[in-house]
């Protein structure tokens, strides 16, 4: 069964999203920002992340916005679904935020909807993250900090890093780690699927199945939102099926 994307806060969201990202650009600026952040993710991964390439002009922060925020909500939607998971009233921490849309995912999923407290430390994620909180219309925080250094806030009900941890330095990656070991909440680990981009993934998976948690790997075939469709077909990309790697503890 495919994913299902619709619902009038997720719809609404994303015609905002589209009149927001597309009003000083072209659709096809953003579809040629698109095949070259697919090849910086892909290909040149790790020499994009460590210079700052990934999002380093209008249009690849357009097609960041437009074509992987819907897919990693969707994403996130359905791991909760399946995990069955309900966050207990409190603060839905959305580490490394990005533009929102792992927090968004997981505060809309119980009624009524969860706080959200975003952490990234880049400008652009954190207005973008802004405008996903608002635009699902949550009570939210933003706040300009480092995902492996964040001080979770008192009330604190479930973290989420969502393709945050596969960036961090090792000594960093250690740190969050040793952090989720000790905060005793609700933990949530989205990555890639790849065991290439996350080679520390086995480690990890351990200590959370210690922990009394679990370790997935996700293929969800999803009817893709209209603009993302349109993004993929003009960019060659697939996006009906979703893959994922998950901890949650």
């Amino acid at each position: 069964m495919a994913v299902e994307f619709q619902s009038s806060k997720f719809s609404s969201f994303l015609n905002q999203l589209e009149e927001r990202q597309l009003a000083d650009l072209r659709f096809s600026e953003v579809t040629r920002a698109l095949r070259a952040l697919s090849s910086a993710y892909v290909e040149r991964r790790e020499t994009a992340l460590a210079e700052h390439k990934a999002l380093d002009g209008a249009g690849k922060r357009a097609a960041f916005a437009l074509y992987y925020g819907p897919l990693h909500f969707l994403l996130i939607q359905h791991i909760v679904r399946e995990l069955a998971i309900v966050p207990r009233p409190g603060i839905v921490v959305d580490l490394g935020c990005g533009t929102g849309v792992a927090g968004a995912a997981i505060a809309t999923s119980v009624t009524p909807p969860l706080r959200v407290f975003g952490a990234d430390m880049h400008p652009w994620t954190l207005d973008e993250a802004r405008f996903t909180y608002k635009a699902f219309g949550l009570s939210a925080e933003v706040r300009r900090s480092h995902a492996a250094k964040t001080r979770l806030p008192a009330g604190t009900s479930i973290v989420v890093a969502a393709f945050v941890v596969n960036e961090l330095k090792d000594q960093d990656r250690a740190a969050l780690l040793d952090q989720i070991k000790h905060a005793k909440v609700s933990t949530l680990i989205v990555e890639p699927i790849s065991q290439r981009i996350s080679p520390w993934w086995s480690e990890w998976a351990a200590e959370f199945e210690k922990l009394g948690g679990r370790a997935d790997t996700w293929k969800a075939r999803i009817e893709p939102p209209p603009t993302v469709k349109r993004l993929a077909k003009a960019a060659g990309l697939r996006p009906e099926m979703l893959t994922a790697r998950s901890l949650f503890l």
